[in-house]
């Protein structure tokens, strides 16, 4: 299994990336990117090699739900986002990571996996519906309230480093 090997070796970080934004701690991302990968290698035999990450990123926002359901208490707002170290992988400077994750920890799970899918991940509408199984038209209503509520985030201070204006530009 070579070609899941290099899979899994590619694919960790942005796993951990996508689990960390989904759910703002890093040991949580760490065990879910875990989960997402032994899923994956599972159905391995099935996967689209080629299209292996996009099957590997439905798998995690389908974990998350689920552990979302399971729990006896619900996830829970925190005053500070644990460091994660001095790399800040391309993304800014750690205060910025720490209000996106505060910020997007505001949101429902529908919403803050739309946002995470379509602008973080940089997925189009259509690849983003598939993800999260939903239609385009879901994923531009949960996406449109979502960016409202970020707007007006305490946490974000009036700044929105990873919305698109229409033109496609970051603002």
């Amino acid at each position: 299994m070579r070609d899941f090997d290099d899979f899994a070796t590619a694919a960790t970080q942005p796993l951990l990336r996508l689990g960390w934004l989904l759910t703002g701690d890093a040991e949580q991302a760490q065990d879910l990117a875990q989960q997402t990968l032994i899923r994956t290698y599972g159905a391995w035999h099935r996967v689209r090699h080629d299209d292996a990450l996009s099957y590997a990123r439905r798998v995690m926002v389908n974990l998350h739900t689920d552990w979302l359901r399971r729990r006896p208490w619900r996830e829970q707002a925190r005053a500070e986002v644990p460091d994660t170290g001095a790399h800040d992988g391309g993304h800014g400077a750690v205060e910025d990571r720490a209000a996106l994750v505060a910020a997007l920890q505001s949101l429902t799970r529908r919403e803050r996996a739309a946002i995470v899918l379509r602008y973080y991940v940089d997925l189009s509408e259509q690849q983003t519906a598939q993800t999260l199984g939903v239609s385009v038209g879901t994923v531009k209503s949960v996406c449109s309230r979502a960016l409202a509520k970020l707007r007006t985030s305490p946490a974000l201070r009036g700044e929105r480093p990873f919305v698109r204006t229409a033109q496609g530009e970051h603002a």
